[in-house]
């Protein structure tokens, strides 16, 4: 219960000050703040359970990662949002585009009751198949098959009741109160490259602040390519923190699952740009996509993570 008061504290602190660097357009300052609050949050949690450890760092790393973007977004604009707005955006939506709570209390937006009936749905899907995750543990069959099939239910689960529902329901609630939310996690399915899953369909959020932080940025320095690559990086030093930091094992492996995506998409530009990869062909396309996806998954939902997370986050013991 006491570091669950440092963490509030920490992160407040880290929104009060960030505030303040945003008006001040301090983007290094920025930098070292959430470097600094994530550091400390990691060093207070260390005894804490990893389910614990994990929540504690992501919570952390995203208040300071919406001082950073925020920052970046800011730096060339006059006026930035009222201290109301600030909050409403670093502790309610997860989302990285600070400038969408500027109307917040304008007139509702359409599409906000079909937001929240999506995410209820979705909600009640992932809820379902937690059930039927602890209804196979208790099913005599090969442990290795077991493992793979109550994993696969439970990311799967828990993407639907934490991405596609309780993030829906929330854009879906502020679109009532004139902000311009909207899905974080929309048709990953219907992606027909890996570039496109990536930035428009997975995780906008993510897509947004690799982007607003580390991509335009180094590609007004650097070329293309290199800056998508240590976009990719980044994106796996955060994966590192919030998945083998937690169970202390691991390291390494969710690094190189986001090297290897960021290869692939490269290789997919070029491979498009000399049609040698026909993306159209929905055959082709989707084995294209599903490879690069689904067989190094392991590397980034390694056996610790899975074990020690989420397994115990749905009520089941692995032992």
């Amino acid at each position: 219960m006491e570091n669950l008061s440092y963490l509030v504290i920490v992160n407040l602190l880290i929104t009060c000050t960030g505030y303040w660097f945003v008006g001040k357009k301090m983007v290094v300052s920025s930098w070292v703040l959430c470097l600094t609050g994530v550091g400390i949050i990691h060093f207070i949690f260390l005894t804490e359970t990893p389910v614990i450890h994990m929540f504690s760092l992501i919570s952390t790393a995203f208040t300071g990662m919406k001082v950073i973007t925020t920052t970046v977004i800011y730096r060339n604009k006059s006026s930035i949002l009222t201290f109301t707005q600030w909050l409403a955006f670093v502790f309610t939506w997860a989302g990285m585009r600070a400038e969408i709570f500027e109307h917040l209390g304008s007139k509702p937006l359409p599409g906000a009751t079909v937001m929240i009936l999506n995410g209820l749905t979705k909600l009640v899907y992932g809820l379902l198949l937690i059930v039927a995750s602890h209804k196979l543990v208790v099913i005599d069959m090969n442990t290795t098959i077991q493992y793979i099939l109550i994993t696969s239910l439970l990311l799967i689960a828990f993407s639907l009741i934490l991405h596609f529902g309780v993030l829906s329901i929330s854009a879906g609630i502020w679109r009532y109160f004139g902000v311009d939310a909207y899905y974080l996690f929309r048709e990953p399915l219907k992606a027909t490259t890996l570039n496109e899953f990536w930035s428009k369909q997975w995780n906008i959020a993510f897509s947004e602040m690799t982007s607003i932080a580390v991509y335009r940025p180094l590609k007004q320095r650097i070329n293309t390519p290199v800056a998508l690559l240590t976009a990719f990086i980044f994106s796996g030093l955060l994966h590192e923190l919030a998945i083998s930091v937690p169970v202390n094992s691991g390291y390494g492996l969710p690094m190189t699952y986001f090297v290897i995506q960021g290869l692939a998409v490269s290789l997919e530009k070029i491979f498009i740009q000399r049609k040698m990869l026909d993306v159209q062909n929905f055959v082709i396309g989707r084995i294209w996509l599903l490879f690069w996806l689904v067989v190094p998954l392991p590397l980034l939902f390694h056996k610790a993570f899975v074990t020690e997370i989420i397994w115990p986050l749905a009520g089941l013991d692995l032992r």
